[in-house]
């Protein structure tokens, strides 16, 4: 398999073809995401007519500058379908060849959309929060008396998030006519449809009625979006909404909606994660065939293959495959919940369009009864599962920890308030995987939980403790449980003895100091550190962050002169915080993630918080006063 881009001045010579243009740099971001080895395929293609209509007939931007106060702002509010816009940015000059190929590598392009990026206007990738962001830029610009206007990409389903819809009533009282908003209506989620997971109904009249002039189009059709751009220019005191009809995945046959969608079984595998080799090939060679019959003589060059891979997203339907081993601690989670749900007819499951991602699609297929699909809507989800709670039933809550602890933390203290009881799993929990970027990384939510009373929140280190710990918050907890979940798999296996409320359990031996840590991927870096040291660290795996057995975890320290603690988190708020209070105000040393946590494939981003094994056993060496193994 070889990987070859179409360089810039070959994308250059397609300037006047717009259809033509939209295919290269679908060929290049399909490069870009095989060889970082995650990103979103799906979502760039569906989108890719609409950006390069945007940058290359419609917008000033190009021809008045990036830095300019006057030019046009686009940006993505879903952020999934960032590698198109990079492969659209590169086409223009924005970002070089080589950066597009260091996508979700550390220095490179993270996985999501960011500001430190040239060409990137907005951080998005939590779902949302674009309209209003729109309507804030486009405010200013009048405010300042700037020309330009703001144009921000939705997708269908993050209409599912109501924020969305409190931008939508503001920016029409605000007569802000300077804002546009085009909705990608590919019809499809992160592996479903629209309609099955929460239907948006009609569109149009909805949003008319908020004030909104509103058009609909073919987003694949280039005349038709330069006869509906004219006539929004044309439109004076409304902000202007398009309902671009999109393909998922358009450009590449096998991927299209909704062939892509039967030969899935039901559910759509390109939403995340890069094709196989075979799957790519074919992808690569029927773009390239269509961009030689509108350029027979293009050019294409050599991409040297990446050494190490990007971790992500797993590929969308990852949880009807049978690859998933039992190394996943998400698998075992939902293999676990299979178990539960014979034994405890109240429980019910509760999902936020990532049943697949979690793990829970099987539990759905089993009980589709006790399932809950809220769609892209945590908050909503939450205080949902708050009533059903009040009622007898006991919800587990289901999404990623990124959204779910931060985006609905008001619906879970409003929850524990009254006393009731809710298992809230915590998927895509800590700093990996870090392709992504920091819009998925989750290193603040056992700091937003543990001032909540009512709360407990624990981390599982393999998928035997994982199913222990579930088994224990369903049937033995008495408040609510957040239980914090890896999503990728664990860098090694461990064999951990049976949980103890309050109390870990030390998985290596050693003489001058301990360790504390959690999690399949801190645990691992823990142990490297401790074989680097050759004996003198001690190593505790401590899955329950938020409370400790006081006379267990002072007899344990007690014999050594340092005690540390590696974090999946940043260093404030999490276990670090609740060992020092046990220990009676004891020096205790935290390792975390520093600052805004970095996108890379997991070696960069460990090693660039200094927590890798490596790294800590130098750390640790240091405080000690003695040098590491070699």
């Amino acid at each position: 398999m070889e990987l070859k881009l179409i360089p810039r001045e070959e994308l250059d010579r397609a300037r006047g073809d717009l259809p033509l243009l939209a295919d290269m740099c679908r060929a290049n971001a399909l490069v870009a995401v095989k060889r970082a080895g995650s990103g979103h395929l799906g979502s760039s293609f569906s989108a890719m007519d609409i950006v390069v209509h945007l940058f290359y007939a419609e917008l000033n931007t190009v021809a008045v500058g990036f830095d300019s106060p006057d030019r046009d702002v686009y940006f993505s509010s879903k952020g999934h379908d960032v590698p198109g816009l990079y492969a659209v940015l590169q086409a223009l000059g924005v970002i070089p060849p080589e950066r597009l190929l260091r996508l979700r590598r550390l220095g490179g392009l993270d996985g999501h959309p960011d500001v430190g990026i040239p060409g990137i206007e907005a951080n998005s990738g939590s779902l949302g929060m674009g309209i209003s962001k729109g309507r804030g830029i486009a405010w200013a610009k009048r405010l300042l008396g700037r020309d330009g206007r703001v144009v921000v990409l939705t997708g269908d389903g993050e209409l599912q998030e109501g924020q969305n819809f409190e931008g939508l009533q503001a920016a029409a009282a605000h007569a802000q006519d300077n804002l546009w908003v085009i909705v990608d209506r590919n019809e499809l989620q992160s592996d479903k449809p629209t309609d099955e997971i929460l239907a948006l109904g009609e569109l149009e009249p909805k949003l008319r009625a908020f004030g909104w002039h509103v058009a609909t189009c073919d987003g694949h059709d280039h005349d038709a979006l330069a006869r509906t751009f004219a006539q929004f220019r044309a439109v004076t005191g409304q902000p202007k909404v398009l309902i671009a009809n999109t393909v998922k995945g358009k450009g590449v046959s096998f991927m299209e909606h909704p062939r892509a969608l039967a030969e899935g079984g039901g559910t759509y595998r390109w939403h995340a994660g890069a094709p196989d080799d075979e799957s790519f090939v074919r992808a690569h060679e029927e773009l390239v065939v269509r961009i030689h019959e509108r350029l027979p003589d293009v050019r294409l060059v050599d991409v040297d293959e990446a050494e190490e891979r990007s971790e992500g997203e797993p590929e969308s339907g990852i949880a009807t495959r049978t690859h998933v081993t039992d190394e996943y601690v998400a698998a075992a989670y939902g293999d676990a919940l299979l178990e539960l749900a014979q034994i405890h007819p109240e429980l019910v499951v509760l999902d936020a369009d990532l049943a697949s991602d979690c793990r829970i699609r099987p539990f759905e297929l089993a009980h589709a009864d006790r399932f809950h699909e809220a769609g892209i809507a945590e908050q909503d989800m939450v205080s949902a599962a708050a009533g059903m709670a009040r009622h007898g039933l006991l919800p587990v809550v289901n999404s990623f920890a990124a959204f779910l602890a931060a985006r609905a933390n008001e619906q879970i203290y409003n929850q524990a308030s009254e006393g009731t009881k809710v298992v809230y799993a915590l998927h895509y929990a800590g700093l990996i995987p870090a392709g992504p970027g920091k819009s998925h990384q989750s290193i603040r939510d056992v700091s937003l939980l543990a001032a909540l009373p009512n709360m407990i929140v624990v981390q599982p280190g393999s998928s035997e403790e994982t199913s222990a710990l579930l088994r224990w918050a369903v049937a033995d907890a008495h408040e609510n449980v957040a239980l914090r979940l890896a999503i990728g798999p664990s860098p090694r296996r461990l064999e951990l003895p049976p949980v103890t409320p309050g109390r870990g359990a030390v998985v290596r031996e050693g003489s001058d100091a301990v360790l504390f840590a959690y999690g399949p991927v801190m645990l691992h870096e823990a142990l490297t550190a401790a074989e680097l040291l050759d004996g003198r660290l001690q190593v505790v795996n401590m899955p329950w962050l938020t409370r400790l057995d006081e006379e267990w975890s002072a007899e344990l320290v007690e014999p050594f002169g340092e005690v540390f603690v590696l974090e999946d988190h940043a260093p404030v708020g999490a276990l670090g915080d609740t060992l020092r209070r046990a220990l009676g105000g004891r020096p205790v040393t935290v390792f975390g993630v520093e600052g805004w946590p970095a996108c890379g494939t997991p070696a960069e981003a460990l090693r660039y918080h200094g927590l890798d094994g490596s790294s800590l056993a130098d750390r640790i060496a240091l405080a000690l006063g003695t040098r590491t193994a070699t």
